[in-house]
């Protein structure tokens, strides 16, 4: 079982709803969905129902309009976070609920910071009943409310307000700390000239944030004399985006931060927690000081200070601390800074040298790690380092202790940030690095058709050889974990045939054996498992010159050919492409390979399958009678020398292409091969395969093989045996499931 335990069935029932909800809905006259049977939901679950859609992408204009039965789904905490909703669809959606909270941050779609206070304003319970509202990365559009006559003071229950990233001027800032019972507030990276407003909430803020203020002009005295007043305040943040600002600027704000530390514990008395990340003039004399000051000191931010190696930091057992200076400090800076790009890009830089040579499985920082490119999905520079340290923390072994849920999460992430960024060439090489895992790219559920895609559109445009190795690696086990419908679409791109025949081509005339040409193979040989598309795509694309030719210069190599042999296989499955491999030098040199015994069983196996398959249609073949015979009796007397093999050398998604081959008309070495394969994969794999000859009808076809008296003694007996161990598997599966 995963470690972070099963998912819990709420869960499980809301996503089922998310992925429905065009069957569970009927249309509105504007197009938006409404509910067609709405059933009463419990409260908290109508919450977690908008937040499902939220972070799954699927909230819109459209789908928003469910929450317009406000009776049945009554919305309390709110989150519209990074959705597409416009003012309208906002206004009808979720203003008639009486919301407590409500997270709008970097919505897009037209809605403004105005539409939302102005919309909440219109419903005079949401007046008093909103405690919390996030409008981080909007834009205000202050004047709009002026000219309607509200404010953010019409919302008078408002205890926590966030305006990060935001074009909030000095006027909205005085109407916000009218609030009467505003808690805390974040004005981070926004456009505020002057604090001194929040004087006018000093006996209610508990907590300010003020980081990245670039266009405050206050002097130090000035500044620090605001802050003072502020006497209930417990969290100060006064910290600032070190990349963004050079040594000459930012001199007030520095000035600002050593006269607090240095200063009179009696300024800000009730201060437990500061924030002074990224301010790179902090002398260390000035935070021993501080601390020594404060006794009950909490939190203190000093990433990227150069002061949080200390060494009074240590001896303080209840403070955390975010900085460079351990893995602890590290670790907390990516718990804490989420939202704040510098900082998580700092703190990755510092983790990915502790991961470096990192022996034991490290869930917790994988998890840190994730939370940093969720939050950042745009910003190629987290994303550069964060790809890097994934790679560190599951490469090896490591992976396979991580809990599934996390790997699935981590490789989807990898894969949007291939996806995002497909020319930035160190992010894929991180990417495909980290993907390059049999136990990942095997075991770990996640969108595999998505990855194999996005790794062929990488190869498009990329020769470099190391990432070409991977890449093809990480192609040739995807394609093999597609489903048949997937590995269709896939088979009808042409382009990922050329590419992977250039490959083989490419190493086949300079004669090498490498991990590349053998990943190119298998995924050829996927590819066109089943596949008609691609087996005309490939033979079209000259790719059974080629390997006749690979076939020939690789006679030593017996890998190589049970590959190329196992594709000539899938051809000869096909009806109509039979024709295209009736060339008298291929198919005798197919057939010294299967009648040679110094070659391994694996490569005449599929020598077989090949002439098996073309000896088993009399209308397809052309190359005379004395050949066909020669064939059919050169495969009995072969197959009759091989021994049963105990390892997996092949498997099969159906038998389909089998039937022809059982048929009791067929000569006796086209029904050997058969059924002599059939005892083989069933013999090491007895439960996987019962149902799929049951639902196939192979079943069937064996018992008549059996029962037919010009069958030969050789099919029979094998034939019995087959049946004998699905009887066998059958009786020992129906008492467990009684």
């Amino acid at each position: 079982m995963d470690a972070d335990g099963p998912q819990a069935l709420c869960d499980l029932c809301l996503a089922q709803v998310c992925s429905s909800l065009e069957a569970l809905c009927s249309r509105r006259a504007d197009g938006s969905l409404g509910l067609s049977l709405a059933p009463v939901f419990p409260q908290e679950m109508a919450d977690q129902l908008l937040r499902n859609m939220a972070t799954k992408g699927i909230l819109n204009d459209t789908t928003v309009g469910i929450f317009q039965h406000c009776k049945e789904l009554r919305l309390r905490r709110a989150s519209i976070r990074r959705c597409t909703v416009s003012a309208e669809a906002f206004r009808l959606a979720l203003c008639p609920h009486r919301l407590q909270e409500l997270d709008a941050a970097w919505a897009s779609g037209g809605l403004t910071g105005a539409n939302i206070v102005s919309g909440l304003a219109s419903n005079p319970e949401c007046r008093s009943s909103l405690r919390r509202l996030c409008l981080t990365g909007l834009h205000v559009d202050w004047e709009s409310l002026m000219e309607v006559g509200v404010g953010f003071s019409s919302l008078q229950g408002l205890r926590t307000l966030n305006m990060a990233n935001t074009d909030l001027t000095d006027a909205a800032l005085e109407d916000i700390c009218s609030l009467p019972q505003l808690e805390s507030l974040d004005i981070s990276c926004s456009a505020v000239s002057k604090l001194t407003a929040l004087l006018r909430c000093k006996n209610t803020l508990r907590s300010f944030i003020g980081h990245k203020l670039q266009q405050l002009d206050m002097s130090p005295l000035r500044c620090l004399s605001v802050l003072s007043q502020l006497h209930t305040l417990r969290h100060l943040d006064f910290s600032e985006d070190h990349f963004a600002v050079d040594d000459s600027d930012g001199k007030d704000g520095e000035e600002t931060v050593r006269q607090l530390l240095e200063g009179s514990a009696q300024v800000l008395p009730s201060l437990v927690s500061l924030d002074i990340s990224g301010r790179k003039r902090t002398s260390e004399a000035s935070v021993r000081a501080f601390v020594e000051a404060r006794g009950g000191l909490v939190f203190l931010g000093l990433l990227a200070t150069g002061a949080s190696s200390c060494e009074i930091l240590t001896s303080q057992r209840n403070l955390k601390v975010t900085g460079e200076a351990n893995e602890n400090q590290v670790c907390e800076a990516l718990r804490r800074y989420r939202d704040r790009e510098c900082f998580i890009r700092e703190a990755l830089l510092h983790l990915y040298n502790l991961t470096t040579d990192i022996d034991k499985p490290r869930p917790d920082m994988l998890k840190l790690v994730l939370g940093g490119m969720q939050s950042q999905p745009t910003s190629l520079h987290i994303h550069l380092v964060a790809t890097a340290c994934v790679f560190n923390l599951t490469a090896q072994d490591l992976a396979e202790a991580m809990p599934v849920c996390l790997l699935t999460s981590t490789v989807t992430q990898l894969l949007i940030a291939m996806e995002t960024f497909p020319s930035h060439q160190q992010v894929q090489k991180n990417c495909l690095l980290a993907l390059c895992s049999d136990y990942i790219l095997q075991d770990i559920p996640f969108d595999k058709y998505f990855a194999a895609t996005l790794v062929i559109n990488w190869l498009r445009s990329h020769q470099d050889p190391t990432l070409q190795r991977m890449a093809v690696a990480v192609i040739s086990i995807l394609v093999a974990k597609l489903s048949t419908e997937e590995t269709v679409k896939l088979g009808k791109d042409v382009f990922i045939m050329k590419q992977l025949l250039a490959i083989v081509q490419h190493k086949a005339m300079a004669g090498v054996v490498d991990s590349t040409l053998k990943f190119a193979l298998s995924a050829l040989w996927n590819l066109t498992d089943e596949m008609p598309t691609a087996a005309r795509n490939f033979i079209e694309c000259q790719g059974l010159g080629l390997y006749e030719e690979v076939l020939e210069t690789y006679y030593t190599e017996p890998s190589i050919q049970q590959k190329v042999l196992g594709l000539l296989n899938n051809i000869a499955e096909v009806e109509g492409l039979q024709g295209d491999l009736m060339e008298e030098g291929l198919l005798e040199h197919i057939l010294s390979l299967l009648q040679d015994s110094e070659v391994e069983v694996g490569v005449r196996y599929f020598a077989g399958g090949t002439l098996a398959q073309l000896a088993s249609r009399p209308e397809a073949w052309t190359l005379g009678d004395e050949l066909h015979s020669n064939t059919v009796k050169q495969l009995h007397e072969s197959i009759m020398t091989w021994n049963q093999l105990e390892r997996e050398m092949v498997s099969y998604r159906s038998f389909r292409p089998f039937c022809p081959l059982l048929q009791t008309w067929q000569p006796s070495g086209v029904q050997l091969w058969a059924v002599w394969a059939i005892h083989l994969v069933c013999g090491q794999n007895t439960s996987h395969y019962r149902s799929m000859m049951e639902k196939e009808g192979v079943t069937e076809l064996l018992r008549a093989l059996a029962a037919h008296p010009d069958t030969h003694s050789d099919i029979r007996d094998l034939s019995d045996s087959i049946l004998l161990m699905v009887d066998q598997q059958q009786n020992h599966t129906e008492p467990q499931n009684s």
